[in-house]
């Protein structure tokens, strides 16, 4: 039986997104199909085991969400008829806990708690009905989730397959300040262009999630094989296929040259990257150095590309004067790291990804590009210099001798 998917993503990388979702049905399933991206994701469709595949595959996707119904309302009463009359029990049972989360865009309706209540009321008066008892709320670690979408005139009603949303792969030991979420790091990864093979440089790695996120691409780690899955809790689980799915995946060789690096300023950064790459399988030494940033150097002699999320005030300014205000440590340091891009990395394609919107004026560089992506609701910009041999430094003008 095909069901309709929907699978959100971290805003600015639906086009990435739809392209990854297309890639694991030319590869794995024909009967997954790639419909429209709307802002926030992808709808799609196939059968029951293409979630499975989604989940265990898919590096961008925030969930995968199965859609239950779909209706035109007018108040929450409609909403309510629409939950209670769905076939819950073929999914799950009274003894799993549940959880409700419900979304909007331009709906008319004045309380989004209210219409969660009522979510939840309609599948625990159906449980009621049939069996005389109700399941129990648990909104820290549900055994299954249920997702509502309003709009101005239409309410759709998810079940979802993937449970703790799919950032989470299930190896990050500890995070730094402010991580970049492992789906987003990937998205950014794609968008730069950068294939496993190309030289890889994050000069201020922190703990270490672009790296990770790279080296699993490279040995063909499937994102989602370090965890477990809501389906794996519904009625009619299909275990066998599961192993079978999972049991498909064939790790690449290991490479025999490194092409990922690293580098940060702090020590403890460093030991954090190098826990985190293990627990991620990953069983190929990944250069690591602590080293401020603008004192880095390539790490290979071929040009490749060059991804970093640049932290903020403080680990700019670990080594730093305490007296020094952090706006100026920031822009000193913005400039000794512009001079060393442009002296030492002609050739690499350089990525920032910040939400510091005067990031190039900071680096005096022109950027060849910036694309807008949200990490949570945070609107950041991806940079992109291109670092050509002489470009970026600016000649006196000469007098001219007549």
């Amino acid at each position: 039986m095909a069901h309709s998917y929907f699978c959100p993503c971290p805003r600015g990388l639906e086009a990435a997104l739809a392209e990854e979702l297309l890639e694991i049905a030319q590869q794995y399933t024909p009967t997954l199909k790639v419909h429209n991206q709307v802002p926030g994701g992808v709808h799609c469709s196939g059968e029951l085991t293409d979630a499975y595949r989604i989940n265990l595959h898919s590096r961008i996707a925030s969930r995968v969400l199965m859609r239950m119904a779909h209706i035109s309302y007018l108040n929450e009463n409609h909403i309510y008829d629409l939950t209670l009359a769905q076939e819950w029990e073929d999914w799950f049972s009274v003894d799993h806990t549940i959880r409700v989360d419900v979304t909007a865009i331009k709906s008319p309706l004045k309380s989004l708690e209210f219409t969660t209540l009522k979510i939840k009321d309609a599948i625990c008066d159906r449980f009621r009905d049939q069996f005389g008892k109700r399941p129990s709320v648990d909104t820290h670690s549900p055994d299954i989730r249920i997702v509502g979408f309003l709009d101005a005139r239409h309410f759709t009603l998810y079940l979802d397959t993937s449970g703790e949303a799919l950032f989470k792969r299930g190896w990050r030991l500890d995070t730094g300040d402010a991580p970049l979420r492992e789906n987003l790091a990937a998205g950014l990864l794609r968008v730069t262009g950068w294939k496993p093979g190309i030289p890889l440089f994050d000069p201020m790695c922190g703990s270490g999630t672009i790296l990770a996120e790279a080296a699993q691409m490279l040995a063909d780690i499937p994102p989602g094989a370090r965890r477990s899955f809501a389906f794996e809790k519904f009625h009619g689980f299909d275990s066998a296929a599961w192993q079978a799915i999972k049991g498909s995946v064939k790790p690449l060789p290991l490479p025999g040259a490194p092409s990922i690096f690293g580098s940060d300023i702090s020590g403890d950064m460093i030991a954090m990257t190098r826990e985190n790459l293990r627990r991620a399988g990953i069983l190929f030494e990944l250069p690591l150095k602590q080293i401020e940033a603008q004192e880095v150097k390539p790490p290979t002699e071929i040009p490749g590309i060059l991804l970093t999320n640049p932290p903020y005030g403080e680990r700019i300014g670990v080594r730093g004067d305490s007296s020094v205000e952090a706006d100026d440590l920031t822009r000193a340091f913005y400039s000794a790291f512009s001079t060393t891009l442009k002296q030492r990395f002609a050739g690499w394609k350089v990525f920032l990804f910040s939400a510091d919107l005067t990031l190039p004026k900071m680096l005096r560089l022109k950027e060849a590009r910036k694309t807008p992506f949200f990490n949570g609701a945070l609107e950041c910009r991806l940079f992109r210099f291109d670092m050509v041999a002489g470009f970026n430094r600016r000649e006196e003008a000469k007098p001219r001798e007549d």
